[in-house]
């Protein structure tokens, strides 16, 4: 089973929507495999308009001709299709996609105003409103999802997580491969992962690929210090929902932290009780204050986050761990934390220190090491399974 983080062809909702509404038919592209070396993730999308218009970018400029004109057949034909590009490093520099990699992309029509000209009926499938609601979702920054059937006889089919089997019991769908779709779904909406799996359909093998939006992951960022500002600003920039956290209310102030989503003026640990945190949530402790720092972590490490760290010098760290084992913290619960946090990458500004804090929360969500890539071998864009097994 394939994966990836969320956001896919619901990364062009905005768009899709716009151009729906002004009654354009849309062939959508939507990448469902990738090997090697691939520039972009599953489920990424790219649209093509009956007038030319281009939204999106399925592989970052690599083989955007190609599939550009995979996308006209569609749009005259209504029939959807699967087209690959790549997988040696000729075919992959022929078809534009220089990085050596391969991806297969789908290619299905989506309309709302069903049939034109001397299309056949049969073959367009007017878009279900359900779908459209899950688009405007994404654009209002809500969790949402879709199941699209990429291959098996109900290709192009088009699911929102908010069906019921019933209402996709139609083009080759039964009853039993609707319920297994929509539990998938329903749980990939809830995970934020994107992905594809089998699905057995009166023994007709479907592949389904489940894309979805969710809301952005959550950065804590504890303590009003110059540090915490530069920190705020680089995770703002890559997708993430910022709060800082000082219970000092003359450091805490939108002011000081203008790309910040909210500024909090709380007692660290108590406001961590309380506030909502996930799988996906990243908890930066940047106080350098026993009295917050202690009480803070020893809650932090009990929660089922992606990543809790903490800036400290070694001295520091090593009197926090005294610490910490005295407030009854495990060794387990310990081993989960990252300090001195960020990675060593020589720098010492507030803003390079955020990049070598991103580094290493970037590199524990993957599973990477943190390594030059020149130093390394294989494909550039693996995904953590991969690097899992060639470690």
């Amino acid at each position: 089973m394939l994966e990836a983080e969320s956001d896919p062809m619901l990364d062009i909702a905005a768009d899709l929507l716009e151009a729906l509404g002004a009654g354009r038919r849309l062939a959508v592209a939507t990448v469902t495999t990738v090997d090697g070396s691939a520039p972009r993730a599953l489920g990424t999308s790219m649209a093509v308009d009956d007038q030319g218009r281009v939204l999106g970018s399925i592989s970052g400029g690599c083989v955007e001709g190609a599939v550009y004109q995979a996308a006209e057949g569609v749009l005259e034909t209504g029939v959807p299709a699967l087209a690959e590009f790549g997988f040696t490093d000729g075919d992959a520099f022929e078809a534009g996609l220089s990085c050596g990699g391969r991806i297969e992309v789908f290619v299905h029509e989506i309309t709302t105003g069903g049939c034109r000209g001397e299309l056949d009926p049969r073959v367009l499938r007017e878009l279900d409103p359900r779908v459209l609601r899950e688009l405007e979702a994404t654009r209002d920054g809500r969790p949402a999802g879709i199941a699209i059937v990429v291959a098996g006889r109900a290709a192009g089919t088009v699911i929102a997580a908010t069906a019921a089997p019933s209402d996709i019991e139609r083009d080759g769908l039964d009853r039993a491969a609707a319920q297994r779709i929509l539990h998938e779904l329903t749980a990939r909406v809830s995970s934020g992962v994107s992905g594809t799996l089998d699905v057995d359909c009166n023994g007709d093998a479907l592949r389904v690929l489940f894309v979805v939006a969710a809301t952005a992951p959550r950065m804590i960022i504890f303590g009003a210090v110059d540090f915490s500002a530069a920190l705020a600003d680089a995770s703002s920039l890559l997708g993430y929902h910022v709060t800082v956290c000082d219970a000092r209310p003359l450091f805490a102030t939108p002011q000081r932290f203008p790309s910040a989503d909210e500024v909090v003026v709380a007692w660290p640990s108590e406001y961590l009780r309380q506030t909502h945190t996930d799988s996906r949530t990243v908890i930066c402790v940047l106080t350098h204050d026993e009295k917050f720092d202690v009480p803070l972590l020893r809650e932090a490490l009990r929660l089922p986050v992606a990543f809790v760290g903490a800036m400290a010098s070694r001295s520091t760290h090593e009197r926090r761990i005294r610490a910490l084992e005295s407030a009854g913290v495990s060794a387990e619960q310990l081993a989960r934390l990252h300090s001195p946090i960020g990675l060593d990458l020589g720098g010492s500004t507030p803003q390079e220190t955020a990049v070598s804090i991103l580094a290493e929360v970037i590199a524990a969500r993957t599973g990477a090491g943190g390594a030059s890539l020149r130093s390394q071998t294989g494909p550039i864009h693996r995904t953590a399974a991969i690097r899992a097994a060639g470690s």
